[in-house]
């Protein structure tokens, strides 16, 4: 067999897998849109005092029993962002967007829009997006930086440009 046989063929694989992930990623777009607008429908505001943030594995995060249940076991050992906060009289453990993570202060009351046990938005007390001084930003690596960029330049997030 000739090298530019071999050649096609190796091509064609390659565009077949990109085929293939394409119409997958366009689906998983769909299915993450759908469940975005079934959030947005069912979030309400509330007025709650943030104690502690941190990333750890969902069956480590004292979440109820019902939201260990409906996750896939594959994902129970994944990070996820974990808001310790006291809404009322009650300190509870809440899951919050991994795009507003960063946002969100410690120590510091804040009016946030919640989803059952999803922050979805965080704003400070006058309703103004919080702006985090020096300290308490984290310093974001090369490939977060990147992955922002192309977030912002695809229209996923709901920032405007600046």
């Amino acid at each position: 067999m000739p090298g530019w046989a071999i050649a096609l063929i190796v091509i064609g694989i390659i565009v077949a897998i990109f085929i293939v992930l394409y119409f997958i990623g366009r689906r998983l777009q769909k299915k993450q849109e759908e469940q975005d607008e079934q959030v947005q429908k069912t979030k309400q505001p509330m007025v709650m005092l943030i104690i502690d943030k941190k990333r750890m594995p969902l069956n480590k995060a004292d979440l109820p029993p019902q939201v260990l249940e409906g996750t896939p076991k594959m994902f129970r050992r994944s990070k996820v962002p974990v808001v310790r906060v006291k809404v009322g009289p009650q300190i509870t453990n809440m899951i919050a967007d991994d795009r507003i993570f960063d946002e969100i202060p410690v120590k510091r009351q804040v009016r946030a829009m919640v989803s059952g046990i999803y922050i979805v938005d965080v704003r400070d007390m006058k309703g103004h997006r919080i702006v985090l001084d020096e300290s308490q930003k984290k310093k974001r690596n090369w490939l977060q930086r990147q992955m922002d960029k192309i977030s912002r330049a695809g229209g996923a997030t709901n920032e405007k440009k600046k």
